[in-house]
């Protein structure tokens, strides 16, 4: 019988987290306990995974000695907070929020390009990813590099507003919808207007 893990998602009911327990859900991930974890207001609430509905808890009161594997995706003061209460008893976290990725001793990961780095999360308990878009470059990138060699790459990237969550999906979507109907649009979580627009705000 394959190893099972008890794993903990923080960030469970927002868009990112909701991608995350599909994925495991749909890779079959060897899952022997899932804990989603989110604010105090979402706790009660359940989430469906691999045939099983899973409680929601109240991240402020879990006990992380409970897991082996933390997945976060609730924003960098979140992971700025909770990451060193996990790891602290044993956890491994993997890291999705960019609060970790300047550290020189957390590694910084792209499974495809190199998953020898992996080996230092012992570091510190923590494995960090990149940004969703360099991410794909770097796969796309690293055959080349491999074969040829790179020098120098320009980037230019436009980002979804899905990586702020779902209170920007849904300011999007009101926005688009008032504007479309001749009404008046309501700015909270950008500074500007984002429907219709691009503005410079990656990772404020």
């Amino acid at each position: 019988m394959s190893k099972k893990y008890d794993v903990a998602i923080v960030g469970a009911t927002g868009a990112v987290g909701e991608v995350l327990i599909s994925i495991l859900d749909e890779r079959n991930f060897p899952i022997n306990n899932l804990y989603p974890l989110a604010s105090k207001r979402s706790a009660g609430n359940k989430v469906n995974c691999q045939g099983k509905s899973w409680l929601v808890e109240d991240l402020d009161a879990f006990d992380f000695s409970k897991v082996q594997i933390g997945l976060f995706s609730a924003g960098g003061d979140i992971s700025a907070k909770y990451v060193p209460i996990a790891t602290a008893t044993g956890c491994v976290v993997i890291d999705n929020t960019s609060h970790f990725r300047r550290d020189e001793d957390v590694p910084l990961v792209v499974p495809e390009v190199n998953p020898h780095a992996i080996a230092d999360y012992t570091n510190r308990n923590i494995i960090a990813n990149p940004n969703c878009s360099t991410i794909q470059m770097l796969v796309a990138l690293k055959p080349i590099y491999d074969a040829v060699g790179i020098e120098r790459i320009n980037v230019a990237t436009y980002q979804a507003v899905s990586g702020s969550g779902k209170e920007a999906i849904t300011e999007l979507t009101n926005q688009t919808a008032n504007l479309l109907n001749g009404k008046d649009i309501e700015v909270e979580v950008y500074p500007k207007q984002i429907a219709f627009n691009a503005i410079p705000h990656i990772d404020v």
